[in-house]
């Protein structure tokens, strides 16, 4: 045997190596880690769940309530580390049941949960314990993710007293980058403690824009997913027509991770019904590919593009992100439009108006015979000028939908628009259209900017993922672009945001909520 063989198999390079600190060492951030690096180091036995638990725990006691005060938790899971450790048991004991496995999530308040009530950010609702988890969220239980908190939201049915103020129940959740900016509506207060670090990974909802807006104005990622591929059963809903849920976290890599868990039909809701055999049988993130805008062909949606000086800064970003697009080996088709002056048509295409009450019914029927609130009527009553002018004006209005000839035609004007993405998609062989979500940061608590974001996505049900595309230089406002698919298109978006994710550092940590001692080692 020759000296370097002896030297091998004695074991003699792989103590120098090990003592050294270089070859076999690898380092632990909280703000930084994915799902994936988490894994790793509880495979290493350095990290374990109850451990996990218990950094969220330190931040949310330092930054939640004290210090920045965020204030985005409603109600903290009273079990969490008991759960924690049942989980690291099962763990040592069976394996993983997923890569969700003792992953702490935060949840929008408007899901329901069974050991927890859900407010939906209005007074009256405080104390409404449901009696059954929402379909997502059963899901999450089922696939070994901790239920950790129920967050703050833009106040479902009334109006909070104070203008700036998010809801009824909670008040004010700050943006961590920007104390004096919002979150964002109406999933603010998943999104800004995804970003001040109180959990891995969250769920928001949206009507409109909200998982989009808060995804943005927190430097997030989030996926609004094809309309119908994520059941909303036990979910406060407005509209069972624009009604999305997605997953939000601070990577690619992590919210591909919990649309494989949440995706997928639900016999309670039947938009799902169109998904079985249109998902990949394997996980999103096999998808996932540093790669991945090479050879990808990337449309340039002119029509979603703001003009003027308010909008100049956010949308050099934008375009700043699309060049390294290209420089990736992307081929990008620019000026491209379906010839509408699309924003203020947008704006008269929403049904949610025409379908809340209906809505709301079958959600507080879900409740139960001892439900705090059982019906409209009985929310109007009990709210009393609590409750939102529009809730009480469609109730009178609002008899039926089957031939309101201006809800029908809102209906027909969102299929139509969806065609012809699709057709542009179609025409010059697109995996994706690109523009800003939006052009102006997140606005100043209790303020609202007339051209504020982009609703594309949300009334033609197409499938839409942001990503980081920077901040603007004096509000230090997060800015994102959007990548906007086919139906069911999700995996290629991931591809897409992923590649561009890893061309380099674009998300940076809130210097209002840094790390504390513990949240970073070696292993």
């Amino acid at each position: 045997m020759n000296i370097i063989k002896y030297f091998y198999h004695t074991g003699f390079f792989l103590s120098i190596f090990w003592f050294s600190g270089y070859a076999f060492s690898k380092s632990f951030s909280l703000e930084k880690a994915t799902i994936e690096d988490i894994n790793e180091a509880f495979d290493s036995g350095s990290l374990n769940a109850e451990k996990l638990v218990s950094m969220y725990l330190k931040r949310i006691e330092a930054y939640d309530k004290k210090g920045p005060k965020i204030n985005t938790v409603i109600t903290l899971q009273p079990n969490a580390i008991e759960i924690a450790r049942k989980l690291d048991i099962e763990r040592s004991e069976s394996g993983p049941r997923s890569k969700l496995h003792g992953i702490p999530v935060v949840l929008k308040d408007l899901f329901d949960t069974y050991d927890m009530p859900t407010s939906s950010g209005f007074l009256p609702l405080k104390n409404s314990q449901p009696l059954y988890d929402a379909t997502v969220v059963k899901r999450l239980r089922e696939a070994g993710a901790i239920i950790f908190a129920k967050v703050n939201m833009s106040d479902w049915f009334g109006s909070p007293a104070d203008p700036k103020d998010q809801s009824s129940v909670l008040g004010r959740t700050n943006n961590p980058y920007n104390l004096e900016l919002t979150p964002g509506g109406s999933s603010g207060g998943t999104g800004a403690a995804l970003a001040a670090v109180f959990a891995q990974i969250g769920l928001g909802t949206e009507t409109g824009v909200s998982i989009r807006n808060p995804t943005s104005n927190n430097s997030l990622v989030g996926l609004a997913p094809t309309r119908g591929l994520i059941p909303r059963t036990g979910m406060v809903m407005t509209s069972f027509t624009q009604e999305r849920c997605g997953p939000m976290g601070r990577t690619v890599y992590d919210v591909a991770a919990m649309t494989d868990v949440v995706q997928g039909f639900d016999a309670e809701d039947l938009l799902t019904m169109n998904s079985p055999g249109r998902v990949p049988k394997s996980s999103y993130t096999t998808f996932l590919d540093k790669d991945g805008l090479r050879g990808a062909r990337i449309g340039i949606f002119r029509d979603l593009f703001r003009v003027g000086e308010d909008h100049e800064e956010a949308v050099a970003l934008v375009e700043s992100a699309i060049h390294r697009m290209h420089d990736a080996g992307a081929t990008v088709i620019d000026n491209l439009s379906i010839g509408l002056d699309l924003f203020p048509l947008l704006s008269e295409t929403r049904t949610n108006y025409y379908e809340a009450q209906f809505s709301y019914d079958i959600y507080f029927r879900r409740l139960g015979p001892d439900a705090v609130i059982k019906n409209v009527d009985e929310l109007i009553e009990k709210g009393g000028s609590l409750v939102k002018e529009s809730i009480i004006q469609g109730r009178r209005e609002i008899d039926s939908l089957m031939h309101d000839a201006e809800f029908l035609a809102k209906r027909d004007s969102q299929e139509s628009l969806k065609a012809a993405a699709l057709d542009l998609m179609d025409k010059y062989r697109l995996d994706a259209l690109v523009y800003p979500f939006k052009s102006i940061p997140a606005e100043p608590h209790g303020e609202r900017h007339d051209e504020r974001d982009n609703p594309f996505s949300s009334v033609t049900g197409l499938p839409a993922l942001l990503v980081p595309a920077g901040y603007t230089s004096e509000e230090n406002g997060p800015i994102s672009v959007e990548f906007l698919g086919r139906p069911y298109s999700e995996s290629i978006l991931f591809k897409l945001g992923y590649a561009y994710e890893q061309l380099g550092p674009v998300r940076k940590t809130p210097e209002t909520t840094p790390p504390l001692s513990g949240e970073t080692f070696e292993y």
